[in-house]
């Protein structure tokens, strides 16, 4: 028994309660900027937007000439010269070391096209990068948001459960007096304490639960992750405008982050299979040299020599009309199986944008029923208090009563929760989000 006490205030000691830690008021707008500004996925796309700009300041540089400057010196051997066959040798003087400096520059004039579609890709491929960024920056808000919306329905059964308990107290101190009176069994007042307990219960488990997705949203969001944070209510009261399907299913079409990236990743296509083409046409290139030596190669004299040359260089490549006509075909493919993935995008943004706007109908319906059901639940329950204290009612009936209108509280609450959420999951599938 000791060990217990003594355990049970080390946790006492150790856990504070949830009412003791400090409360944040977070509005949607702070909740998205500080997810976002926390995001370790958004980081990591901002990282790879960054690998693809140097990326494409690599495929600019290409446009640029090739300047190579070379430096060269040794020990030279003895030359033998051969005045007949390999007889009759004759061995000249020669320096002993020889020195070589060389300038080259080459500049590409034409490629086939490889260097403007090889930028082209690059741009692409950056947009893509950044459509990758959205794609992933509206996801974490639509995840931030759920976590947010259960924070109202956790705060609202905390109040509906207190107050609860509240008239819980009070309804048993008047069975205790009626008790006393002779008017009822203690049955009655047994159930009303157990009552009471049941509802004490469940809310420290509400404010546990509240505790726990606080500090999951605190760790998300880069808070100390003790803080308690507060919704703010009045997004659940706040007035919606919502549109027509068809409009909603145009606006996706356009502003969809994944379908701009199925579109971008199209393009690529169509431009890798212009890549393909191009390594079948010639190259040229212009080129200048400058080469400044000693010995002179053929007299092997001690002397420096200088010489210098600019030219036009044509090749063309012959193997890729054999080699790359493979790669060309296999890039149509590719091209064509991105156009089949936007089409199939289509079909699935159609089935997104009408679930999410049922759903949200469907959510501002239950809400119009429930506000009725929750007047009706709480006349019926005034009615059945009534009753019961004039013993004309039993205590099942009113405890029924109590607990249908806790129900209804609470299956308002998320069904104002589940409006907000709709319409977010609505403005994620038309990519407004």
């Amino acid at each position: 028994m000791a060990r217990t006490a003594a355990l049970a205030a080390a946790l006492a000691v150790t856990v504070p309660a949830a009412g003791q830690n400090d409360t944040l008021f977070l509005t949607v707008d702070r909740l998205f900027e500080l997810g976002m500004q926390q995001s370790l996925q958004l980081k990591a796309d901002a990282l790879a937007e960054d690998a693809v700009r140097v990326r494409e300041q690599g495929a600019r540089a290409e446009r640029l000439p090739d300047l190579s400057v070379g430096l060269r010196g040794g020990f030279v051997g003895q030359p033998v010269v051969f005045r007949q066959g390999l007889s009759d040798t004759y061995r000249p003087d020669a320096p002993e070391w020889s020195q070589n400096y060389a300038v080259d520059l080459s500049q590409p004039l034409y490629r086939g096209g490889q260097v403007r579609h090889s930028i082209r890709k690059a741009g692409m491929e950056r947009t893509l990068a950044a459509l990758r960024t959205a794609t992933d920056a509206a996801d974490l808000k639509l995840s931030l948001l759920e976590q947010y919306m259960q924070l109202f329905s956790l705060y609202r059964e905390q109040d509906v459960l207190t107050r609860n308990i509240e008239e819980s107290e009070r309804r048993l101190h008047d069975i205790r007096r009626m008790k006393e009176e002779g008017l009822i069994t203690n049955n009655d007042v047994l159930r009303s304490e157990m009552q009471l307990t049941n509802d004490r219960l469940s809310l420290e488990q509400t404010e546990n639960d509240i505790a726990l997705v606080s500090q999951q949203l605190d760790i998300m969001l880069g808070l100390d992750e003790r803080l308690l944070l507060t919704p703010d209510t009045t997004l659940l009261h706040r007035s919606i405008a919502v549109e027509s399907y068809d409009r909603y299913v145009e606006e996706a079409c356009v502003e969809d982050p994944t379908m701009k990236q199925l579109r971008m990743q199209t393009e690529i296509a169509r431009t890798e299979t212009a890549l393909a083409r191009a390594a079948l046409r010639p190259e040229v290139s212009l080129y200048a040299s400058n080469t400044l030596a000693r010995p002179i190669a053929r007299t092997m004299e001690d002397l420096y020599n200088n010489n210098w040359n600019v030219g036009l260089s044509v090749s063309v490549p012959l193997f890729s009309l054999y080699k790359n006509n493979h790669k060309v075909r296999e890039s149509r493919l590719t091209e064509a199986l991105r156009h089949n993935a936007e089409e199939q995008e289509m079909q699935r943004i159609r089935v997104r944008v009408r679930t999410a706007l049922l759903r949200h109908h469907e959510a501002v319906k239950q809400v119009e029923a429930l506000q009725l059901s929750e007047r009706q639940a709480r006349e019926n329950y005034r009615i059945m208090q009534n009753r019961y204290m004039n013993q004309l009612a039993i205590l099942t009936d009113l405890l029924d009563a109590n607990s249908v209108r806790l129900d209804v509280e609470l299956q308002l609450t998320a069904a104002r929760t589940r409006v907000i959420y709709t319409y977010y999951q609505l403005l994620r599938a038309c990519g407004q989000l």
